[in-house]
């Protein structure tokens, strides 16, 4: 008797919780945006694609209206959906959806840096690092010089992957009794570009933020893209993103998100040891790069009761900034080299324009934008068609906030998608194929797009948006004019799927030879 007693209270206690926990759904819910029921302390866990949760929220969308409510876990999420409520929100609201959702993993930047700051000093951490970040973007250092001076290291790294079986095949030609290699044969050395492509973009914000590049062979160099890689990729895993919502539950249990917290720690630690060596060799009447910058301001309050101006804060802000300049430049050019094997006539073409305007030596310049309208609206097609913040980064309602008729209390999550208004069917029609002609009028000339928000928009749009712009027209542009692209497979074989679609959509792995073009 003793045993059922126990277990006839143990049964009315579980079904307590679960009516509380589902009146407590109910009457948040009461004025919400629409959005299916969810079940107690799952939520809407199990109507999602897990492995593809922007589709999901397409999907919902269509069912739902474009302001949304998905519960993930107990935690409503308020989606947005489509040009209007997207540029509603992030323009019109723009202060009032101004914060940072939270990302568990990064709970190490919380209060801290610019990307996933969501405390007090982000508005005055953002604002200067801005005013730097432009500063450093003009004048006789100025980003466009930052770039170009790259381009050679990268041409030289690219023309070294040439070499070995370039000569195997000239060899092969002239003896009888050599292996038969195919002109179909890659005819230069094949490469994963993963990390080769990612130098370029790494030595750009490295010579930014602490005025240093680092040698393509160098092995620290190596190790921070690797882990800014890893960590890209494993964020964007589905155990990440449930991860996310059900941390209290699940962070004692082995995991990703382990790796991902060290590798955050790791990154940090980096970003602290330049800033304390640039603390012990600061001349304040000659700042050398952003760091300086930031200590100098630091400085200037130190008694300010402004919050922010910390050695920890300025750690969390160059690591934020090394990681987003790095990452997410290098997977668009990785991303973008493997879209042009897939469609060698884009190629083609952009060889003929940058032949006519540029030629085989001069290093492109910014200005060559406004006479090669191919080429420009290649760039801007690779990173629509990529999508690669397809659901943007989590904002955060700042106070309870009225929008198109509901009420959205602060604290809220709000996910205003990129993806839908990259992949609108109206603005780009057929957006699931690769068409550079989106992005091209009638006259062939280029033809902007309100609907690009690749960068987001509104007070937490990417601050490094011009530097990402010229980084991917400048390389994009520079590989092209010394070397033709080589797929090992045939083009219709090219998946252009990524490898995982969460919180990036990540470019799967493939390799590739480039044959200089004074040899085609």
């Amino acid at each position: 008797m003793a045993v059922l007693g126990v277990t006839a209270a143990l049964l009315v206690w579980v079904a307590t919780l679960l009516l509380l926990s589902l009146c407590k759904q109910v009457h948040s819910r009461w004025k919400l945006p629409p959005g299916p029921f969810p079940l107690p302390f799952f939520g809407n866990i199990f109507q999602l694609e897990l492995n593809n949760i922007p589709k999901s929220f397409t999907k919902l969308a269509e069912r739902f209206g474009p302001v949304l409510t998905v519960h993930l876990g107990s935690r409503p999420i308020v989606v947005l959906h489509g040009y209007q409520a997207v540029r509603e929100a992030l323009l019109q609201h723009k202060s009032d959806f101004a914060g940072r959702g939270e990302y568990v993993v990064f709970r190490e930047h919380k209060h801290r840096g610019v990307t996933f700051n969501n405390g007090p000093s982000w508005k005055d951490t953002r604002r200067f690092s801005l005013s730097i970040l432009r500063d450093y973007g003009m004048g006789k250092q100025g980003n466009e010089a930052r770039i170009q001076r790259e381009i050679p290291f990268l041409m030289e790294a690219l023309r070294k992957t040439h070499g070995f079986l370039g000569r195997l095949f000239a060899a092969a030609e002239g003896r009888s009794s050599a292996p038969r290699l195919t002109r179909s044969c890659c005819p230069g050395q094949p490469f994963d570009p993963t990390f080769l492509l990612g130098r370029a973009p790494c030595n750009v914000i490295a010579d930014i933020l602490f005025g240093r590049r680092f040698d393509y062979d160098d092995g620290t160099s190596l190790r921070l893209q690797r882990l800014f890689n890893e960590n890209m990729y494993l964020v964007s895993t589905p155990w990440a993103q449930v991860y996310n919502f059900f941390e209290s539950y699940l962070c004692y249990l082995p995991g990703s998100h382990r790796k991902v917290l060290r590798n955050v720690s790791e990154l940090k630690a980096y970003a602290s040891d330049r800033v304390q060596e640039h603390r012990e060799t600061l001349d304040p009447s000659c700042p050398r790069d952003f760091i300086d910058c930031l200590l100098m301001e630091m400085e200037k309050r130190q008694y300010s009761e402004e919050p922010g101006h910390s050695l920890d804060n300025i750690a969390a802000t160059v690591a934020d900034l090394f990681f987003a300049g790095t990452e997410t430049t290098s997977m668009t050019l990785r991303y973008g080299l493997l879209i042009l094997l897939k469609y060698p006539e884009v190629e083609e073409k952009l060889h003929e324009e940058i032949d006519r305007v540029i030629g085989p030596s001069r290093v492109p310049a910014v200005k060559d934008r406004l006479e090669m309208p191919y080429m420009d609206a290649v760039v801007h097609e690779i990173q629509r068609f990529i999508n690669l913040l397809p659901s943007n980064l989590f904002h955060e309602a700042t106070r309870d906030t009225v929008f198109r008729g509901y009420v959205i209390p602060k604290g809220t999550v709000v996910v205003p998608t990129l993806g839908s208004l990259l992949f609108d069917s109206q603005e780009f029609p057929d957006p699931e194929k690769f068409k550079p002609e989106h992005f091209l009028d009638e006259n062939g000339k280029f033809k902007y797009s309100d609907y690009f928000k690749a960068f987001s928009t509104g007070k937490r749009v990417c601050v490094g948006e011009g530097l990402a712009r010229m980084e991917l027209f400048l390389f994009f542009t520079a590989v092209l004019q010394h070397f033709s692209l080589k797929s090992l497979v045939a083009p219709e074989d090219i998946d252009l799927s990524p490898i995982v679609n969460g919180f990036a959509s990540v470019p799967p792995h493939y390799t590739l030879c480039v044959l200089p073009r004074s040899q085609v």
